[in-house]
């Protein structure tokens, strides 16, 4: 088996995650965040929809980390997404980091907003 070192170039991989907190790119960041290719910031929760909104035509999918447990995302925050033209794909906290940095390292025009674990 031959093994292949990933690299994500400019873009910012979740390094891990734990009670509370994420780390990004080496730095850590108390409660939620949201993570593009080129910035992680604290992010409010699914009521802050303007940061995500934001986001339109630069990306084409969300990865919404729902925490510890997998859950739909609230409608609102679907809805707002969707008609911006943002897909919005829903998973706990743990495997949406681990799809987002995979997806980032083939550069696809993703982003994360993840609750914490």
């Amino acid at each position: 088996m031959q093994l292949h070192e990933v690299k994500y170039d400019s873009a910012q991989p979740v390094d891990g995650y734990g009670p509370g907190f994420f780390r990004v790119a080496g730095e850590v960041i108390q409660g939620a965040i949201l993570v593009t290719e080129d910035m992680a910031t604290n992010w409010d929760g699914p009521e802050d929809l303007a940061p995500l909104l934001a986001l339109a035509g630069k990306i084409d999918v969300l990865f919404y980390g729902t925490g510890a447990d997998p859950a739909h995302p609230p409608a609102a925050l679907r809805n707002a997404l969707e008609e911006a033209g943002i897909g919005v794909e829903a998973m706990a906290s743990a495997p949406a980091c681990r799809t987002y940095n995979v997806l980032i390292s083939e550069a696809r025009r993703i982003a994360l907003a993840a609750l914490p674990v």
